[in-house]
């Protein structure tokens, strides 16, 4: 039995599309983004009081990358991952964690444009900052890209472009991508995916990102 807990537009989007593409049965448990993450139950899963939570096989996971590196190793038949010896994994590895280089930017920008109601706590430096160094992920993803092809290792389609695909998807609430033509196209192309599509919130979900995309903030 798999079991998920996710909240629409987070990090367990990324263990969300990476079951569907995997094939497998499991359950969606869904929670509001807020102070239900700390109830003295949910903190049995995920001490952090964060998603994911991943129930399987009798235990419990958390941590983006852990599960997608032990579900990938179980499930190996599916070409999502690369195993220990093979060509790829060093470079699946890289890509595959480069997600939460991307993510921690994301997660100031999402503390300083939403969990921050009071205009005055928020900061116009950081904002620019944090957007700036969303930039700098792209480039190096472009320049990834120039040298891979359609994907993030030449040997196709991996956890490693969902990891860091879905990263993305959060980023681009506060940085653009117009400068960066490899990254724009590899994207697109995720977004076609039937287990990208399945992934996304559901009409009825609580958002995370109420708006589209977020300027820097002016002060």
């Amino acid at each position: 039995m798999i079991r998920l807990h996710h909240c629409a537009q987070t990090r367990s989007m990324r263990t969300l599309w990476l079951l569907h593409e995997l094939g497998v049965e499991f359950e969606v448990v869904s929670h509001a983004f807020g102070k239900n993450l700390r109830s003295v139950e949910y903190l049995a899963l995920n001490p952090a009081g964060r998603v994911p939570a991943l129930e399987i096989d009798g235990d419990t996971m958390f941590e983006t990358g852990a599960i997608t590196e032990y579900l990938c190793e179980l499930y190996p038949e599916t070409g999502m991952g690369r195993l220990p010896g093979e060509d790829e994994r060093r470079d699946w590895l890289v890509w595959l964690h480069f997600a939460e280089t991307i993510s921690q930017h994301s997660a100031a920008l999402t503390q300083q444009h939403i969990a921050l109601y009071d205009a005055s706590m928020r900061s116009a430096i950081v904002t620019r900052l944090e957007a700036k160094r969303l930039e700098k992920c792209y480039g190096a993803i472009e320049a990834r890209l120039a040298e891979s092809g359609d994907y993030l290792l030449k040997g196709g389609f991996s956890a490693a472009d969902i990891s860091v695909g879905q990263a993305l998807y959060m980023s681009l609430h506060f940085a653009r991508l117009d400068a960066f033509p490899l990254v724009t196209s590899w994207y697109r192309r995720l977004t076609l995916r039937d287990g990208f599509i399945a992934s996304e919130p559901k009409e009825l979900e609580t958002r995370l990102y109420p708006k589209e995309f977020y300027e820097p903030w002016e002060g």
